[in-house]
């Protein structure tokens, strides 16, 4: 496999090796500023740029047009926790020792009679002796944020704010947005310790971007990493109504309301299995549609707010997904084709998600890789990029 780095090579304007555009202490400019943007549960086929015809994403995609637009990248595991440890620690979730999301379905269920392996306990944190690329980055100058989800440490100690955030606005234990009798999901109060509560009514989504904005117009004129990571789109479905309403009409204008979305006619499915395992052969979801138009919109006021700060041909924008999309339980809310599965799965529906750079002056803008990439590649590739080796 080869690496990020030398993929993101194969596409830079010049001839020359992205080492010698990066070297450390001989770069004339400023250190790049560099925005790395998670989001949840997304599926390869979620954007426009990758084939969705449903769905819109047309500020995501432009993003695909000015930079570069990988299709086999892969993510370290298809389920959240040990994704996002491989991607801060540039290493495999077996090293890290996170290879289940956290608490894992043995310690929340108890698994089940039908299992036919035992899971091995795994780490419940990403340990305080991992060096993660924010305490890298941290020591060479850049001001850090973390804004949104971070799902790698069920108590404080294990938090962003010990891992190598200046900034840590949303990152605690949980890996959803909470349903309770105090919290109402993505809709404020979030009912989140390490996040404030807004006015009633008031989108997780948006607040998250505001926060990160915020921190960019505060960090002057020095570096900075921002590790925007949308809770977005994991369930619970909970959309604005306005952009609800757009999907309905959508899918009725397609025609798509009276096609069956679903089927129970695959080998994975077992007649033993609940009802509630099936698989979503179509995306028509209009809720799940409204989420990520709702992303989508706030990637567009975080790039204009770039430009309007004169940051955007100084700023590396990094676009991908913790695993791929939900597609063959809890509500199978989109669709992996022509991929086969989803989340959960080792088949290329778990595991291969979109992956899109801007990096200004550096890569051929609207240029594709098949070059086959992962999360671990993440971290030596935003060292190189930042100047270090």
């Amino acid at each position: 496999m080869i690496n990020l780095r030398s993929a993101i090579g194969l596409g830079v304007l010049a001839s020359t090796p992205l080492t010698l555009l990066t070297a450390a202490g001989k770069s004339e400019k400023p250190k790049p500023n560099i925005i790395f943007i998670l989001l949840d549960d997304f599926g390869y086929s979620d954007l426009g740029c990758y084939g969705s015809r449903f769905y819109e994403t047309p500020n995501i995609d432009r993003l695909a047009t000015q930079g570069i637009r990988f299709t086999n990248a892969y993510a370290a595991c298809p389920v959240s926790s040990p994704t996002r440890a491989s991607i801060l620690t540039g290493r495999y979730p077996v090293n890290t020792g996170i290879t289940d999301w956290i608490p894992g379905r043995q310690a929340s269920n108890s698994g089940s009679p039908a299992d036919k392996l035992i899971a091995l306990p795994f780490n419940l944190n990403l340990k305080l002796e991992e060096v993660t690329i924010a305490e890298t980055l941290k020591k060479t100058g850049y001001r850090t944020m973390i804004s949104g989800k971070w799902h790698l440490g069920e108590t404080e100690e294990y938090w962003p704010e010990n891992q190598g955030f200046d900034v840590n606005s949303g990152g605690f234990s949980k890996g959803a947005p909470q349903k309770n009798s105090m919290a109402n999901g993505y809709f404020s109060p979030y009912g989140n310790p390490r996040l404030e509560d807004g006015p009633d009514g008031e989108y997780l989504t948006d607040r998250q971007t505001d926060e990160a904005i915020n921190f960019i117009k505060s960090s002057g004129d020095g570096p900075f990493f921002l590790y925007l990571s949308f809770y977005a789109v994991h369930n619970p479905m909970q959309a604005k109504v306005e952009h609800i309403a757009k999907f309905n009409a959508r899918a009725e204008s397609m025609g798509l309301s009276a096609v069956e979305p679903f089927t129970r006619d695959k080998d994975w499915i077992r007649p033993s299995m609940s009802d509630s395992f099936r698989e979503r052969i179509v995306q028509t979801n209009p809720v799940y549609a409204a989420m990520i138009y709702s992303v989508d919109e706030n990637i567009g006021k975080l790039v204009a707010a770039l430009e309007a700060f004169g940051l955007d041909e100084n700023t590396v924008i990094i676009f991908t997904s913790d695993n791929g999309g939900l597609s063959t339980s809890e509500g199978s809310p989109t669709c992996n084709s022509p991929l086969r599965a989803g989340k959960g799965w080792l088949y290329e529906g778990g595991i291969r998600v979109p992956l899109i750079i801007k990096y200004p002056g550096k890569v051929r803008a609207g240029s594709e890789r098949k070059t086959p990439v992962s999360s671990i590649d993440f971290f030596s590739t935003i060292l190189e990029i930042s100047g270090l080796s």
